[in-house]
C-alpha cells in the first residue's frame, strides 16, 4: 500500500503540471482544447529526441516548453483567426502533431536509460536515484504553482480570468479577448508540454501515443480537485488540482492491484469522471433534503 501511495504521489506531482494546463483552458478560458493529447507527447518527444542526442537536459525541457507554447498559439489562431470552433480547432492541431511528433522522434519510441537525462543532473550532488527524483518531482509542480500563483495576481492575469467569464466585458476595457485567448491556450499546452517532458523522463520511454487521453485524466483531475477545494480562493483551487490528480492516480493504481485489466482504465476513467460530476449535485440534494 506504501508502493501505492508513493507511485500516486509522484504521478500526482508529474500529471499534476499537465492538469494545471487544462484547467487554465477548461476553468479559466472556458474552451475545451483537445490539444493536448498532442502537446504532451510533443513535449515528450522533443525532451527525449534532444536528450539521446547528447544535447542539455535544459535545452531539452526548453524546447518542450517552446514547442507546447507553439502549439496551443496555433489552436488559439486557428480558432480566432480562422473561425474555427474551439473544439475543431483543437482537433487540426491535435491530429498535426502526431506526424509532428514521429518527426521529431525519427521513430514510434525512444527509450531512456536509467539516470539519462534530468535526474543525472542531480546526482553529482551526491543524492542517490531515488532522491534525485523526489527533487524533480517536487522542484517543477512546485516552481509552476507559483508562477500560476503570481500570474493571476497580475494585471494580465486578472484579465485573462475575466476573458473566460465575460468577453463582452473585457473588449469593453479596451483588451482584444482573442489575443488573450491565444495567449491563454499557449501557456496552457506549454506546461502540458512540460509535464509530458517529465513524465517520459519518469517512466523511461517517450511514445508517440503516450498523450492519448490525457485530455480526460486532465479533466478528472481538475473535476475531483474542485470538490476538495469548493468555493475557496485560485490558490485552493489550484491545490485541489494536484490533490485532484493524485487522486485520480491512487484510484488507477488501486484498480490496477484489485485485478483490473489495462484494457479496462479508460472505462474506469469515465467512471471516475462521471462521479466526480454528479457529487456536488448529490451533495447539494442531501443537504437540502
Amino acid at each position: 500500500m506504501l508502493d501505492i501511495l508513493l507511485t500516486a504521489a509522484r504521478e500526482g506531482l508529474l500529471f499534476g503540471i499537465m492538469a494545471m494546463g487544462v484547467f487554465l483552458t477548461f476553468r479559466v478560458l472556458n474552451f475545451a482544447d483537445l490539444t493536448v493529447d498532442g502537446t504532451f507527447a510533443l513535449g515528450a518527444a522533443t525532451y527525449a529526441a534532444v536528450v539521446i542526442s547528447g544535447g542539455s537536459v535544459w535545452l531539452g525541457i526548453a524546447l518542450a516548453l517552446a514547442g507546447g507554447f507553439a502549439a496551443g498559439a496555433v489552436t488559439g489562431l486557428l480558432h480566432t483567426k480562422a473561425g474555427i470552433t474551439g473544439l475543431l480547432s483543437g482537433i487540426l492541431t491535435m491530429i498535426a502533431l502526431y506526424s509532428i511528433n514521429l518527426r521529431i522522434m525519427g521513430r514510434p519510441n525512444i527509450p531512456l536509460l536509467s539516470g539519462q537525462g534530468i535526474l543525472g543532473v542531480f546526482e553529482p550532488l551526491g543524492l542517490s536515484p531515488d532522491a534525485s527524483a523526489w527533487v524533480v518531482f517536487v522542484l517543477f509542480p512546485g516552481v509552476v504553482f507559483v508562477l500560476l500563483v503570481w500570474l493571476f495576481r497580475t494585471k494580465f492575469g486578472y484579465v485573462l480570468r475575466a476573458t473566460g467569464d465575460n468577453i463582452q466585458m473585457v473588449r469593453s476595457l479596451g483588451v482584444n479577448p482573442e489575443r488573450m485567448e491565444v495567449w491563454g491556450l499557449a501557456l496552457s499546452n506549454a506546461l502540458v508540454s512540460l509535464s509530458g517532458a517529465l513524465v517520459a523522463q519518469y517512466q523511461g520511454f517517450a511514445d508517440v501515443g503516450m498523450g492519448i487521453g490525457t485530455i480526460i485524466a486532465g479533466l478528472a483531475s481538475v473535476i475531483i480537485g474542485e470538490v476538495f477545494a469548493g468555493s475557496r480562493g485560485l490558490e485552493w483551487l489550484l491545490v485541489g488540482v494536484f490533490l485532484g490528480t493524485f487522486v485520480y492516480r491512487l484510484s488507477i493504481g488501486l484498480a490496477l492491484v484489485l485485478g483490473f485489466e489495462p484494457t479496462d482504465l479508460k472505462l474506469l476513467t469515465a467512471i471516475i469522471v462521471f462521479l466526480a460530476l454528479t457529487l456536488p449535485a448529490v451533495r447539494k440534494k442531501v443537504r437540502f433534503s
